[in-house]
């Protein structure tokens, strides 16, 4: 044993504090130590406890979300990523994450590496990854630096996705002055595997082997997980370390090279090394494998010189894993990695009770037990103080007949189909490759959410990933509900069943209670949506402190992943319209209400409004009545009114085939209101004429309201026979509104 350097480095209250742990943390420490920690252990705890990794400000309330379904195979926190039934002895993993502050640093490796971490969390269960999705939030399109982190962002997750070979296949962008100094980067990624397969993210059996897989361990990523556990400011481009780099081929060697290692039944856990590196994946496979481990971090493959223990621990370089191994059969996974030119290297042993023990030379550096350091373990747990803000009871007041009716409808016609919100994302999903190494390929055909066969099947996935963060700013319980029903009503016009979710929260600092009200409300409407749904929440992430010390906290923004089943892949729906004479139905209540629209708040510049009107029983009735029609054949396309109103749903319908309508308004509601209204619990559907009497019976067997607004026709946008512009007019200004702003 060699004379003590680190054990005999005593930490300081101090050095917690500016390790971001607070005062009474540190005392916790050292009463579950029974001692003062030194620097290195102090260094774990405070990655440990961070909000990053131990949710402390978000459990209380996390536990209140349903969690159990019919397809239900791993549920929240148990594993990496939440894990389906999806039927035919598969499986579905699924999980989505942020990458928020890295990116508003460095956006190229921030975004790359957040599509990096998620598919890992994906292969490490057993599942290959088949498609990836994304969520992103930008400030001013217009500002210089928006410009920047957008064209930086989308190229680190089109760079990152395509080299890796997994398609990316849906996505959304939204733009707010909110984002302007905090964007928000949501990845997600869906694997299929065999029902059965899984590999747990556990560690158990006196002897067996620890191996460290993949990359070598630098500095870069040092403290990520603290990082994103407090708010940016001007200093915060000294943290820049604390972002990863990536190599996605790299990834893409250790994708197969995990695969294969599963098949050989000679694993008995592994995890993905994310945040807080070694030190979470130890820790949370021998607390839930109740044993210890001693690891021995000289033997770690280091790509830098002169590291030391706290910096092999804390270390998120990307691409690495940890594998605990049956005894006797480690050449079996040497071999494999060798075929695959990674590092596989032992750097420890399962030992009996609870006790972490990290060695450096011969020296113990720490001596912890693997519990006190996880959620669900001695990590604290709070609930914070919430308060509701003031503008919430204010923006209640507003009165849609408060807004004088537009004489001339063109001009906002033309803004809203330029709208960077609204308009076609194109030069964003053009850098990404939505067909790039697919098993099971995207069928890429319009659809209001991503359709993805399952090869060898008749069934194909259906996901989505939604939030408009302006209705969740305004009222965070309904906003929410909102949120999981347009990604549910996404799913089931376009032929599949909600089955199941995984959420990204991201919200700005905790401790302000104005913002923790947010985040409650949000948990609320979450809860009520997904149990009505019988969507359970399969896990996700906690984005807290999206705020700048000088800007204030971004729009609340829970973003939803969710995934629905298609029976039969010949059910999928797009929204296109077909073809000439095709009549148009609209699904669900009219409402006077153009609250939250982005027809009132960019244009009319009205700000202060309450959520768009939302009824969640409605909400259902109408999905249901959705899938039935779908699945008796009777429709030509289904498309959700949300974002933009009728108008911009129209207009995404024509587009594709350049048809026209012929629509006629509804007298009793507010021309404003009816085109632009975002009011929920509405779809537009087309049928071939020869279907009406079916269709209408059908409906009627519903508790839907359904209306006949028109027909396709010619190729223009006629209302009340005026003709208010031919589409290939408006699609110019569809197709072309964020080149034009970014170039």
């Amino acid at each position: 044993m060699s004379t003590p350097k680190y054990a005999n480095q005593i930490a300081t209250l101090e050095q917690a504090k500016q390790l971001g742990l607070l005062p009474e943390e540190f005392e916790k420490i050292k009463s579950t130590l029974g001692r003062t920690p030194n620097f290195t252990e102090l260094s774990v705890y405070s990655v440990m406890w961070s909000e990053h990794c131990s949710y402390k400000n978000s459990i209380t309330w996390l536990k209140t979300l349903p969690k159990e379904g019919p397809h239900m195979l791993a549920k929240a926190g148990e594993e990496n990523a939440g894990l389906v039934d999806i039927g035919d002895g598969l499986a579905c993993a699924f999980k989505i994450e942020s990458h928020n502050h890295p990116s508003a640093l460095e956006p190229y490796q921030g975004a790359a590496t957040g599509v990096g971490g998620i598919n890992r969390d994906i292969f490490t269960m057993g599942a290959r990854p088949i498609a990836q999705l994304n969520s992103l939030r930008f400030g001013d399109i217009n500002s210089e630096k928006t410009k920047w982190l957008i064209k930086g962002v989308v190229k680190g997750i089109g760079d990152y996705g395509n080299a890796f070979g997994i398609p990316t296949v849906g996505g959304e962008v939204f733009f707010d002055d909110s984002f302007n100094v905090n964007p928000l980067v949501n990845a997600m990624s869906v694997g299929i595997m065999k029902k059965g397969d899984m590999v747990s993210a556990t560690s158990y059996g006196e002897g067996n082997p620890v191996f460290i897989v993949g990359s070598s361990t630098g500095r870069d990523g040092m403290g990520g997980a603290a990082f994103a556990s407090k708010d940016l400011t001007e200093d915060s481009a000294k943290d820049l370390p604390a972002v990863q780099v990536g190599d996605p081929f790299q990834e893409k060697l250790l994708l197969e090279a995990s695969l294969e290692i599963i098949k050989t039944d000679a694993v008995i856990g592994m995890q993905d090394m994310g945040a807080a590196g070694i030190a979470c994946s130890t820790s949370e496979m021998s607390a839930k494998g109740e044993h210890g481990m001693e690891i021995w971090l000289e033997k770690v493959p280091a790509r830098q010189a002169g590291m030391h223990p706290f910096e092999f621990l804390l270390s998120e370089s990307q691409e690495r894993m940890l594998v605990v191994v049956k005894k006797g059969r480690e050449n079996e996974i040497l071999k494999i990695f060798d075929k695959w030119d990674l590092n596989c290297v032992q750097i420890g042993v399962v030992t009996k009770g609870d006790r972490l023990k990290y060695f450096f030379n011969g020296e113990q550096v720490a001596d912890l037990p693997a519990k006190s350091l996880v959620l669900g373990g001695d990590a604290p747990v709070y609930k914070r103080e919430f308060k509701e803000p003031a503008y919430y009871s204010e923006w209640k007041k507003f009165k849609t007949e408060d807004v004088k009716l537009p004489s001339d409808l063109k001009p906002i016609m033309n803004h809203l189909a330029n709208h960077p919100n609204l308009a076609s994302k194109r030069w964003v999903y053009n850098q990404y490759d939505s067909m790039v190494g697919t098993i099971n390929r995207s069928t890429n055909n319009g659809c209001d959410a991503a359709i993805v066969n399952i090869k060898g099947t008749k069934k194909a996935l259906a996901m989505s990933v939604d939030c408009n963060s302006r209705y969740v700013n305004a009222d965070p319980e309904v906003g929410c509900a909102i949120a999981v029903s347009e990604a549910a009503r996404n799913i089931s016009c376009s032929g599949g069943i909600p089955s199941a979710v995984t959420n990204c929260l991201n919200f700005g600092n905790p401790y302000n209670p104005e913002v923790y009200w947010q985040f409650v409300g949000a948990i609320k409407g979450m809860g009520k949506a997904c149990l009505k749904f019988e969507t359970p929440v399969t896990g996700g992430n906690v984005s807290f402190y999206n705020q700048s010390s000088y800007e204030g906290p971004v729009f609340p923004t829970p973003t939803i992943g969710m995934i629905g089943i298609l029976e039969d892949k010949n059910l999928q729906t797009s929204i296109n319209f077909k073809k000439e004479h095709d009549l148009i139905y609209l699904l669900g209540a009219q409402k006077n209400d153009i609250a939250s629209s982005e027809y009132v708040y960019s244009f009319q510049k009205i700000k202060a409004t309450p959520a768009p009107y939302f009824n969640l029983d409605e909400e259902y009735e109408v999905q249901k009545a959705v899938q039935k029609i779908i699945r008796a054949k009777l429709i030509e396309s289904a498309h959700d009114i949300s974002d933009g109103g009728l108008f911009l749903n129209l207009l995404e319908s024509c587009i594709a085939n350049n048809l026209g309508v012929h629509i006629t308004s509804d007298k009793d509601i507010r021309i404003d209101s009816f085109l632009f209204g975002e009011a929920q619990s509405r779809v537009i559907v087309s049928i071939d004429p020869k279907n009406k009497v079916d269709f209408e019976r059908a409906m009627l067997e519903t508790k839907s309201p359904f209306v006949n607004i028109g027909h396709v026709k010619g190729n223009a946008f006629v209302m009340d026979d005026k003709n208010y512009g031919t589409i290939s007019e408006f699609g110019g200004l569809y197709n072309t509104s964020i080149e034009s702003k970014l170039n």
